[in-house]
């Protein structure tokens, strides 16, 4: 029986994260061939060059793309990504393609799958973003004709959206496979590698938000202000390369200047796990701080809009960008209950997901969608749940 070709199209440090796990179990099974296409945030040197870790991975056939430069606007990198993963998917002529999450380049590769005809999966869609990413999250998902989701709280809200019942599986978050794996590093090893001697620490990672960027200069500097102020240690990572970027990393390259911050462009998944299982707390606006810190029951401030409506939990700490409110939330993390959570995943994703691509329902998936609506009536007798195609 001839294999079947899945492509991952992967553009980022945490996208890669969360997709290794269902990469490297997919190369075990001999049902399957898998490709990586690389792009994105991992093609730039001014962010670790990070397509180095998907190399060093092992993975068997993996294609590199640059897809922008540096300054590049969002319309133009995705124009980009669409013309060169369409070449790659002309060539490679795959089964399936795997995306994840909010990212322009991830939108690309619906986009192409979609107009090919070629069945598109989305890893964790039917989430709240804020910014332009929830915008770019939900025409993924509009776009993508099978949904690996997080939780029932996800596939209710592509539900909502008019999404098949029978195309979205709740697998979990592929990346809580590995928080309590045995697969990450040591602090000692870590610490070691990235020569941070900081004995207690907090990470800070903090990101534009593309939708009011005219205020991001002086949220920054708010920020920085409270963390310098603290008196605390810091592991830095720069954000994303979303507009605005740049302001944020001309303020941490001033903050490097503290021995108090040590600041990376990028640090492995792994590591970063470890970092973040170890840490005191996490700060800043990245999703790291409601969706992985709260598995470990590590605390988190939550600084701004960007997070705005996504999950809520007794760990997090939401607050503005204002220096005296985020010196107040860094006072209050001691009472900070550390309470564990599962909301996002149970550590048993990539098993899902393998028993569904091993299964014969998702390849019998209709390329042509159509809307669907459920709803429930009582009228003369009649219940239950009914789908109208419109």
């Amino acid at each position: 029986m001839k294999s079947k070709k899945i492509i991952f199209l992967t553009g980022t440090r945490a996208d890669f994260g969360k997709l290794k796990p269902l990469m490297k179990a997919l190369e075990q099974e001999k049902a399957f061939e898998t490709h990586i296409f690389a792009t994105g945030m991992h093609m730039l040197p001014k962010y670790g060059s990070t397509v180095d870790e998907v190399i060093k991975a092992g993975f068997k056939n993996i294609f590199s793309y640059y897809n922008q430069k540096t300054g590049n606007s969002m319309d133009a990198i995705l124009g980009n990504t669409i013309h060169g993963f369409g070449d790659y998917v002309s060539a490679t002529r795959p089964d399936l393609i795997i995306v994840h999450g909010d990212r322009v380049e991830a939108l690309a590769g619906a986009v192409v799958g979609a107009l090919n005809n070629i069945i598109v999966g989305h890893i964790e869609g039917g989430e709240l973003s804020g910014t332009i990413d929830e915008s770019i999250r939900h025409s993924i998902s509009k776009l993508a004709h099978v949904h690996f989701v997080s939780n029932e709280e996800a596939k209710k809200r592509l539900l909502q959206m008019g999404e098949k019942k029978s195309n979205i599986y709740v697998i979990g978050s592929p990346d809580m496979d590995l928080m309590d794996s045995g697969y990450l590093p040591a602090l000692s090893a870590v610490k070691k590698h990235y020569e941070i001697d900081f004995k207690e620490y907090a990470l800070f990672i903090y990101h534009s938000v593309t939708t009011n960027l005219h205020d991001l200069s002086d949220n920054v500097r708010q920020v920085t202000k409270a963390l310098a102020s603290s008196g605390k240690k810091y592991i830095v990572l720069y954000p994303n390369n979303d507009s605005g970027s740049d302001i944020i990393i001309r303020e941490l390259k001033l903050m490097s200047k503290n021995r108090n911050f040590r600041i990376f462009p990028s640090i492995r998944f792994e590591s970063f796990l470890t970092l973040l299982k170890n840490c005191e707390f996490i700060i800043g606006n990245s999703s790291s701080g409601i969706r992985e810190a709260p598995y470990y029951g590590i605390p988190s401030i939550n600084i701004g809009n960007r997070q705005s409506g996504r999950f809520a939990y007794k760990t997090i700490i939401n607050v503005r960008e204002s220096a005296a409110d985020i010196t107040s939330a860094i006072n209050k993390i001691p009472d900070v209950p550390k309470t564990p959570t599962t909301h996002f995943g149970d550590g048993k994703s990539v098993k899902r997901f393998i028993s569904i691509l091993n299964g014969s329902q998702i390849w019998c998936t209709e390329i042509q969608k159509q809307f669907c609506s459920e709803y429930h009536t009582d009228n003369k007798g009649m219940s239950g749940k009914k789908y109208i195609r419109r």
